[in-house]
């Protein structure tokens, strides 16, 4: 109770300040969740299919690596944090401890069996694509990193994230129809952390194929309805995520024109946008919007440090983060494992953007 009551001190102090910075102290804060929940095993959602009773097996056997913090994607990117964190922060007081872990889970014997994972009856699409998209942006920090284990996990990482490159470039030509929901299947979410992936690597297949889909599946949208937004359960916006791929993908002009028949409100200096409200942080769905706060936080700073004409959306950027930030920390498992990794995007986006 004395850390979760610390914790929380800290995140509203930090909320006060005119303009969020990511310190080490909060670095440390961060930490601390995805470290209390990468080994723990129970509760635990597999979203498996079992082909039959030999299948019944528990998470930690099926998934040596990403068993921890309740399911698949939310263990990866508790991975995706630390291993952030540890970079900008290498001195940090929890630093060992970061390291010891990561040595433990980012084994090559435990990615050799959550690739075999992968390779079972009925599982092969099993976390596409917002799983695979938080795979790759694991691979992609540690392959940004100059650090002995760093390599060492990259190295070991390689086969999944090669196993999931493939993936994409196998399905998305079968993608006909983009999905446009606000949670895990959103299809412009999972393919921007892809986009940069393939950027990064300088892996033209995949970043052909993520820009012809698109295209073809955003490229005429006209007049989104962003007040419909958010629906009860979103962490993602269908608009803004929308939004955040094709700035990647088109050019800046043709960006600007494909933006203003799309969100032409988002050049307006009077915009508003309300943020996501929570009515019960212990529902592991409704929580959802504190997630929808922190992601629509990210869409937008990343715009608005894109261009100065957008420079006003920061602000609305930072009362979203600002609402949601003191939250996470609220000792209910359901927030808890997960929303700190968005909160770090967040936070990662917020600097340097023009206020």
């Amino acid at each position: 109770m004395r850390f979760i009551l610390s914790l929380l001190f800290g995140l509203l102090t930090f909320t006060a300040t005119a303009q969020h910075r990511l310190t080490e102290e909060e670095a440390g804060r961060l930490a601390q969740l995805p470290l209390k929940c990468l080994q723990q095993e129970y509760p635990n959602k597999l979203n498996q299919v079992l082909n039959d009773s030999t299948a019944l097996l528990s998470p930690q056997t099926l998934h040596p690596a990403f068993y921890g913090c309740f399911d698949w994607h939310s263990s990866v990117h508790g991975h995706w944090l630390l291993v952030r964190i540890l970079k900008q922060f290498s001195q940090l007081p929890e630093a060992a401890l970061i390291r010891q872990k990561l040595n433990e889970q980012l084994t090559a014997a435990n990615i050799q069996t959550e690739i075999a994972y992968f390779e079972t009856k009925h599982n092969q699409s099993f976390e596409r694509t917002y799983g695979w998209a938080w795979l790759l942006k694991l691979q992609q920090e540690l392959l940004s990193w100059d650090d002995p284990d760093g390599k060492a996990w990259a190295a070991n990482l390689e086969p999944l994230a090669g196993m999931i490159t493939a993936k994409y470039i196998v399905f998305l030509p079968k993608l006909m129809y983009p999905i446009r929901s606000g949670d895990h299947i959103n299809t412009a979410f999972g393919l921007t952390f892809a986009y940069d992936y393939a950027v990064f690597t300088g892996n033209e297949p995949l970043k052909s194929a993520i820009t012809e889909r698109a295209l073809a599946f955003y490229l005429s949208d006209s007049d989104y309805a962003l007040h419909y937004e958010p629906s009860g359960y979103d962490f993602l916006s269908g608009g803004l995520e929308e939004m955040d791929l094709m700035r990647r993908v088109l050019p800046k002009e043709e960006f600007e024109r494909w933006l203003k028949q799309f969100l032409p409100q988002l050049f307006k200096k009077r915009f508003e946008l309300e943020v996501g409200k929570v009515s019960d942080r212990s529902d592991g769905h409704l929580v959802h919007l504190d997630g929808l706060n922190f992601s629509r936080a990210w869409c937008l700073y990343g715009l608005a440090k894109s261009d100065e004409k957008f420079a006003h959306l920061a602000a609305i950027a930072d009362q979203h983060l600002t609402h949601s930030l003191p939250s996470i920390v609220d000792g209910d498992y359901m927030g808890e494992h997960w929303l700190a990794s968005f909160a770090l995007l967040a936070l990662l986006e917020s600097e340097n953007a023009t206020r």
